[in-house]
Formats: structure tokens, C-alpha cells, sequence
């Protein structure tokens, strides 16, 4: 006989299996549930804004008994994947998936237009300007001003270069359009 994960509501990171009623720990966890409880991983390079939001989580679906989770990296050399792997086995083992396999999927490559709206608003309430088509940032994440110039290409992760404010003379880092 095969024992599916359990069902919870509201399930979060670090929840024990313990505070699954009885009667619910022989159903699959609704797929709707993994996805807040992934919501809540946080990128390690911009702890900011989530997996989620950074739309590097492409799909999560049950298959038969195992919870199958497929990730496209942001770039196929992406320092953070083996982290990010981690966490997200880490958050769901913690939710009681006990059958877990992440696919990496490449094709189509990510692109920043996998951004949420919900994961840019984030990125700038950290001070990073979110990635714009005409490609560079509108404005200044710290006072808003339109008055920006770009001070390197190359800013402190390979996704994002380096700009200043000409009003409020604050640099800050742009993420790159992908």
C-alpha cells in the first residue's frame, strides 16, 4: 500500500507532521498549498523577493505518489542552484513530501519577463530597480527621482549592474532585463 504525503491548509515552512489531523495525513496535499509554501523560500541571492515570485518554479505536480517539482534556473551557470535546491527540498520535507524529485528544465530559458508584478514591487522596496524593457531603470528605488546613470555594467550578482541617483546620490543595483 502506497502512503501519500499529507493534506494540510495553510501549510508553512517548518510545520511538523505531527499537526496534521489523522484523518487527513492519507491525501496528497493539494498543489495550491505547495505553491504558498514555496512562495515562502526566499531567492539566497535577493532574499527579498520569493522563489516564487522570481518565476524560477515552473511547475509542481503530483506524480502517483511523488511530488514532482520543476525549476529553471535563472542561467544555466547560476551559483545559488544547489541552494536553491536545497531550500526548496528543505521546505517541502518540512511540510511533510516525503517523495520529492526536482526537474531542471532549460528550455525555454527564464527570462525576467517570469518576474511577478508581485516580486518586482519587492525588489524595489529592497533598493534594487526592477529590469525594464528599454533597459535601464525608470527610477530611483531610494527617492524615486527619474535622474539615474549607469555606473558599471557589472553589479554585485551577474544579473544586475550598477547605477546611482544623480538627486539623491545613492547607488544601487539594477536587475538586468534577460
Amino acid at each position: 500500500m502506497v502512503s501519500l504525503p499529507p493534506t494540510r491548509t495553510g501549510l508553512r515552512a517548518g510545520a511538523s507532521n505531527a499537526e496534521v489531523p489523522e484523518q487527513v495525513r492519507d491525501r496528497p496535499v493539494p498543489v495550491a498549498d505547495l505553491w504558498t509554501v514555496l512562495d515562502a523560500v526566499p531567492d539566497p541571492e535577493i532574499p527579498a523577493i520569493s522563489l516564487v515570485d522570481l518565476g524560477i518554479i515552473r511547475d509542481i505536480a503530483w506524480q502517483g505518489d511523488t511530488l514532482q517539482v520543476t525549476v529553471t534556473p535563472t542561467y544555466s551557470g547560476c551559483p545559488a542552484t544547489s541552494v536553491i535546491n536545497f531550500e526548496i527540498e528543505r521546505a517541502l520535507h518540512d511540510n511533510g513530501i516525503d517523495k520529492l524529485e526536482l526537474k531542471r528544465q532549460l528550455s525555454p530559458p527564464w527570462t525576467t519577463d517570469w518576474l511577478s508584478d508581485k516580486g518586482r514591487a519587492k525588489l524595489e522596496a529592497y533598493g534594487i530597480a526592477p529590469p525594464q524593457p528599454a533597459g535601464g531603470p525608470k527610477r530611483c528605488p531610494h527617492c524615486g527621482s527619474a535622474h539615474v546613470s549607469r555606473i558599471s555594467q557589472f553589479g554585485s550578482t551577474p544579473c544586475k549592474a550598477q547605477w546611482r541617483c544623480d538627486a539623491c546620490l545613492e547607488p544601487f543595483d539594477y536587475f538586468k532585463c534577460i
